[in-house]
């Protein structure tokens, strides 16, 4: 029961991830482009502000969810004598889901307090440039989010 309610929260906490950059990418982006840069950035730096305080706590979730039910099923297949090999489209998963959590540091760490001091300062150009590095890294995090996806659906 607890490994299938932790499984639950780890499908909502990706479908929550996974989405939200869908959402930003491909629905809210575009429509904001059509404002004055100022109103712009401080729109969607306000909106990235609240995303990436959840999306903190998703991968946080997603990554502990994710070891626990792995721990698990490796002690439980120790403990019954055999060996336990990971499956491929679990370390896939793994492998890739930790690649998403460095590249989501980068984006809130780094490159969305670039985009926050710009916009304090009203510095629009420098604002701009960090709006579309984010966009960058948002759009490969969704790509790999999608393969991981396919992959855990395909394979599993």
């Amino acid at each position: 029961m607890i490994f299938s309610a932790l499984k639950l929260i780890h499908v909502l906490a990706v479908i929550l991830w996974v989405g939200g950059m869908a959402f930003a990418h491909f629905f809210l982006r575009p429509s904001v482009q059509a404002l004055e840069p100022p109103v712009r950035l401080r729109l969607l730096q306000a909106v990235m502000k609240r995303f990436f305080s959840v999306v903190l706590w998703a991968s946080l979730v997603v990554l502990a969810t994710g070891l626990w039910m792995i721990g698990r099923t490796a002690k439980e297949t120790v403990q019954a004598g055999l060996a336990f090999n990971m499956p491929l489209d679990w370390t896939i998963m793994a492998t890739l889901g930790i690649v998403m959590i460095l590249i989501f540091g980068h984006i809130r760490f780094a490159l969305f307090k670039r985009l926050t001091r710009a916009v304090a300062a009203s510095d629009w150009p420098a604002a701009g440039a960090a709006m579309a590095s984010i966009r960058s890294w948002v759009f490969v995090n969704l790509c790999i989010g999608v393969v991981i996806v396919c992959v855990t659906l395909l394979m599993g």
